[in-house]
């Protein structure tokens, strides 16, 4: 086996893990609208609300992710609340869940809400709540959706909300009451499926950081980005694909060291 061999394949699964890379190439224009976002209304103390949405694997996550990392100076003074709603018992759970990284009290439910509510429209730093996969708090009459979402235009609020979904029409299927308040809807942020061309750029970038000989041929990874973009423009799945590949090759590899004759022709 060449030296280093088998660290070379470890190091490749790694960089084709769907981690939040440094650069998110393909997504400069979204980046940009989130940064713009966080400045204008957490730094700007401007309560509002962002709904981002896109179908899986399109980059929302990570994106958010990266630009919460990148401007951790500059969100200093506020309080960030990151929230994947997909580890919430039910759609109300989310308000004590809220509550108590706000170092509120347990209290009954209807008694809870009313001490949030104050709480977020008390005079102090901004609160920027992050709510992941925001359709699992649909329910019925959406009242969730609408209490959330009508928070930050209460008078003297100081709530900045960022929900990403993967639906793209929940803002008109399940909150069109706001919309009867221009002034208070969500600003919308759509994440496109990625192309065929961004998704051979993501994976030939990850790979690049793996020293040596490329352990995948480019026409595999053409030919990968060109069949993921056809079916779903989803960048995990082609990262997953890739270290499929990876492990297949890894094996071949290990199987033919395994099968050498030994020294002087003898098995």
């Amino acid at each position: 086996v060449p030296p280093g061999a088998g660290t070379c394949y470890q190091q490749a699964k790694r960089v084709l893990h769907a981690a939040v890379p440094e650069r998110l190439h393909g997504r400069e224009r979204e980046t940009g609208v989130i940064r713009e976002f966080l400045r204008d209304h957490v730094c700007g103390r401007r309560p509002g609300s962002l709904y981002v949405s896109g179908a899986p694997g399109t980059g929302k996550t990570a994106c958010v992710s990266r630009v919460l990392l990148d401007c951790q100076d500059e969100l200093a003074g506020s309080k960030t609340i990151v929230l994947n709603c997909m580890s919430l018992r039910s759609p109300q759970s989310i308000f004590p869940t809220i509550a108590q990284r706000l170092g509120l009290p347990v209290t009954p439910a209807r008694e809870g809400l009313r001490r949030l509510e104050q709480r977020l429209t008390a005079p102090g730093p901004m609160v920027l709540v992050v709510l992941d996969e925001l359709d699992q708090l649909e329910s019925r009459g959406q009242d969730v959706l609408y209490t959330l979402f009508e928070w930050p235009r209460l008078p003297g609020s100081r709530l900045v909300l960022i929900g990403l979904a993967n639906a793209l029409d929940l803002t008109e299927r399940s909150l069109a009451r706001l919309a009867a308040h221009p002034a208070g809807s969500p600003q919308l942020l759509r994440f496109p499926p990625y192309t065929r061309e961004q998704l051979s750029t993501i994976l030939r970038e990850r790979l690049a950081q793996v020293a040596g000989d490329p352990i995948l041929d480019a026409a595999a990874l053409q030919f990968c980005a060109r069949k993921v973009s056809a079916v779903s423009g989803d960048a995990r799945k082609a990262l997953d694909v890739c270290r499929r590949a990876v492990e297949v090759v890894e094996l071949e590899v290990r199987s033919q060291t395994l099968l050498k004759p030994l020294p002087g022709g003898e098995w």
